[in-house]
C-alpha cells in the first residue's frame, strides 16, 4: 500500500456549547464529503473516552491530489471558515501511509 495520504487533527473545544455546534457543522460538512469526494477513504470524527471537549479526526485520501480535491470543496471551505469560532487549539498531523488495508468502497 504505497500509496495513500493521511491526517489526523486534533481539535480542542471551547466549551460544551461549542462541541455542539461544532458537531453540528462537522454533519454538515460530512454530507458534502459522502457524496462528493470519491477519492476520500476515510473520515472520521472520534471523540476520545473521558475528553468530551475533544475530537480527534482521521481523514485518509487515496493521495495527495485526492486531498487536495478535498481541501477545494465548497463544503471543506465552510468548515474551515466556520470552526475557529469553536476552538481553543487544534494539532495537524500528516501521515504517509506505508502499509495497512482500507475497506472496498461501496
Amino acid at each position: 500500500m504505497s500509496e495513500g495520504f493521511g491526517l489526523v487533527v486534533r481539535f480542542s473545544l471551547r466549551d460544551q456549547e461549542a462541541a455542539t455546534a461544532f458537531d453540528e457543522l462537522c454533519a454538515a460538512t460530512l454530507e458534502g464529503i459522502k457524496s462528493a469526494e470519491p477519492g476520500t477513504l476515510a473520515y472520521v470524527v472520534h471523540v476520545p473516552e473521558g475528553e468530551p471537549l475533544v475530537r480527534v479526526f482521521y481523514e485518509l485520501y487515496a493521495d495527495r491530489t485526492a486531498f487536495d480535491v478535498h481541501e477545494a470543496q465548497p463544503h471543506t471551505k465552510h468548515f474551515l471558515a466556520e470552526r475557529e469560532q469553536y476552538l481553543a487549539g487544534v494539532e495537524v498531523t500528516f501521515l504517509d501511509v506505508t502499509a495497512g488495508k482500507v475497506a472496498a468502497q461501496q
